[in-house]
């Protein structure tokens, strides 16, 4: 399964690039560090993902989260090596620590805790921005989901009532969210970003958000309908969500994903 998925992803996406010599790239300043946390939070959901399959299969505890972590960082990897070999990209070290954060901080809640109190989730919307430079931030909505930074943000979601007594009655399933985005990115850097002059009028900014969530897992009695959700445990619900901004603004969402 391993490698044919990271075959897999060679012809669906590196193939098509120029090739190079394999190389290193510093890109901590870029996308104001969106895309370091969107790497977290992959890891991380890869190893959770991946530890309840071996416990299913009947793995020990220590095994599963060792195998899980293991197969979380080769996964990521494999993509940082296929950067380094790729002519407009190369192997970025602030990818591969926050890499081994996201695992990590997988491994640590599952260590002290036998679960997962604090999710790492994700969420996504349309920007206009994509559509000023569509060969960079997505031609489609499908590619737009991915490579938009602006309409990405990415949550930690903590289970409530899992830091209460067993006594109490708070809503098992209900959680609170932290997330963070940014929005205003036409290029990866703000000096990038000046050299054209729609671009240098776009004032690039960032957003932190607080919000309610729920944890399907621990909704109980749902019914058949949560199956299909639970194999995608690391989406944050759409939900009404105040922001915080770097422009220092305060908005009010009725609804935000």
């Amino acid at each position: 399964m391993f490698a044919t998925t990271s075959i897999g992803l060679y012809f669906l996406w590196y193939k098509a690039f120029p090739k190079s010599r394999f190389h290193f790239i510093r890109d901590g300043r870029e996308w104001l560090q969106v895309d370091k946390i969107g790497h977290a939070t992959t890891a991380y959901s890869i190893a959770n993902v991946h530890h309840d399959l071996m416990r299913w299969s009947g793995l020990s505890r220590p095994s599963a989260i060792n195998t899980a972590v293991l197969t979380s960082l080769a996964y990521m990897s494999v993509i940082e090596v296929m950067d380094g070999f790729s002519r407009d990209w190369g192997f970025s070290g602030g990818d591969f620590l926050a890499n081994i954060s996201g695992a990590a901080f997988f491994a640590a809640q599952q260590y002290s805790w036998g679960e997962q109190r604090i999710g790492m989730k994700f969420s996504t919307h349309f920007t206009p921005f994509a559509q000023s430079r569509p060969e960079l931030l997505g031609k489609n909505h499908s590619a737009r989901i991915f490579k938009d930074y602006n309409g990405q943000t990415y949550w930690l979601s903590a289970n409530l009532r899992s830091f209460m007594p067993t006594s109490s009655s708070f809503p098992a399933w209900l959680n609170l969210a932290v997330g963070y985005g940014a929005e205003g990115m036409l290029r990866a850097t703000k000096e990038a970003q000046k050299q054209q002059e729609y671009s240098a009028r776009t004032t690039r900014y960032r957003q932190w958000y607080l919000a309610p969530d729920a944890d399907i897992y621990r909704i109980q009695d749902a019914g058949t309908w949560t199956r299909p959700f639970s194999l995608i445990p690391f989406v944050k619900i759409p939900a009404p969500a105040i922001e915080i901004n770097s422009k220092r603004k305060l908005h009010l969402h009725p609804i935000y994903y």
